[in-house]
């Protein structure tokens, strides 16, 4: 019982040895970095399915190097570093506001009544001198009669012979007409009562501007005193489109620069406009500036309230630029892939400045004529990015062998992967008993 217990714990024992034996001889001898960069066979039978991909190489100067059949399956595309007409278009949001500057109120000088309202829902158009709301003023009446007494006293003393009384004054007349003048009551309104010889019972209060009536703040028969507000009126033949600019474009915006407006109430109909004011103070909590756009409106098509896709174009320079897609933003720098010929590609550092479209200025880095990349980067930057590192790790193996205290592997009777620890003075292993 003794022996098969023995013979069958030198069995196991000797296939564990075999499989540790067999498995160092596979691992004895590493893959290169060349084959790696290069597609050799070994790492065609390791990945498997992965045989089809395009497998790129590199030189010592840290340039990628591509076949021409490799371009073609990476959908490699080249565009060309050239001086093109830059414009400064910045793309943002607006809404649709009232132009303050076209807004009356209508308050009337004396107090009364109002015993009528021609005008009496918000929304309403209105035309200039068009009649609101009939007012019952008794401080109104009394001045009427004041002014038809003047009127017959007038007369009366133009027709005297009597000596010392003036034959023609009329001060008592033109005083009566401009104290009614003064409370806002129209010369018509006037010469009617002249001509009828007895007083209005109500004055009508006119519009002082056409437009719409945005706010009501009166009802009929309700009782009013003077300079109380009743009706706000927008003239809306011009309106303004208030439109928030991130930080970074308020420099890139002028006064008078062009702006053109598209609303989803009219696809396909742009409007145009022109910057008339940027505000001087930046909002702190959205980190944006208003500028102010003033639009035509003159159909009354743009309501106040209406969202706009806006588009501002200030003045067209020449700029040395690139596209869009052909720079790779890693973070800390921007990295643009130059076409060196012969398939060969590196990546070079530029500084960025406007973008404009599908452009964008170069400052430094690159020069007129050149081809760039412009698409599939990410991959040729991560083949660079491998290329580095296994470049890097060549040099410390070389230096390895010459620094001192480092002993051969073979020396040590292990392989070449354990050698650069066992060599190493401070972590040397005991020594044998």
């Amino acid at each position: 019982m003794t022996r098969s217990r023995s013979v069958i714990l030198w069995s196991v024992v000797g296939v564990v040895v075999a499989v540790l034996l067999i498995l160092t001889f596979r691992h004895k001898t590493p893959p290169s970095p060349g084959s790696l960069l290069a597609g050799g066979a070994t790492s065609g039978a390791a990945v498997g399915q992965t045989d089809a991909m395009p497998v790129m190489g590199s030189d010592s100067a840290g340039s990628v190097v591509l076949t021409s059949q490799q371009i073609r399956q990476l959908g490699v595309s080249f565009g060309t570093v050239a001086l093109r007409p830059l414009s400064n278009e910045v793309r943002t949001v607006g809404t649709v506001v009232v132009n303050e500057t076209r807004v009356a109120k209508v308050t009337p000088k004396f107090s009364g009544y109002v015993e009528k309202l021609y005008v009496n829902f918000v929304g309403q158009r209105v035309k200039r001198g068009e009649p609101l709301a009939a007012i019952f003023s008794p401080d109104l009446v009394a001045a009427e009669q004041e002014l038809l007494v003047s009127a017959r006293l007038s007369h009366t003393l133009g027709a005297s012979t009597i000596p010392g009384v003036p034959g023609n004054t009329t001060d008592l007349l033109v005083a009566a007409k401009e104290r009614l003048r003064l409370w806002d009551v129209s010369d018509e309104q006037i010469n009617t009562v002249l001509a009828s010889g007895s007083p209005m019972r109500t004055v009508s209060i006119s519009s002082p501007a056409s437009g719409f009536v945005m706010d009501k703040k009166v009802v009929q028969g309700q009782s009013i005193q003077a300079g109380e507000e009743l009706y706000t009126i927008a003239d809306l033949s011009d309106v303004w489109v208030e439109a928030q600019l991130r930080e970074e474009d308020a420099g890139r915006v002028a006064l008078g620069a062009t702006a053109t407006l598209d609303f989803t109430s009219y696809p396909g109909r742009p409007f145009t406009g022109r910057v008339t004011y940027i505000d001087p103070i930046l909002g702190e909590q959205a980190r944006t500036v208003k500028a102010r756009i003033t639009v035509l409106n003159t159909d009354a098509r743009l309501k106040p309230g209406m969202y706009a896709t806006v588009v501002l174009n200030s003045s067209t320079q020449s700029a040395l630029t690139v596209p869009r897609s052909a720079v790779v933003q890693t973070g800390e720098r921007a990295l643009v892939f130059v076409d060196l010929g012969n398939g060969k590609l590196n990546a070079q550092t530029v500084k960025l400045g406007r973008t404009g479209g599908d452009y964008v200025e170069i400052l430094s880095g690159l020069a007129s004529g050149q081809r760039v990349v412009t698409s599939a980067q990410f991959l040729i930057d991560s083949e660079s990015n491998v290329a580095e590192v296994m470049r890097s790790m060549i040099g410390v193996r070389g230096q390895a062998g010459t620094m001192s205290g480092v002993k051969a592997g073979a020396a040590n009777g292990v392989d070449e992967k354990g050698a650069d620890m066992r060599g190493l003075p401070a972590i040397s292993p005991p020594a044998k008993k």
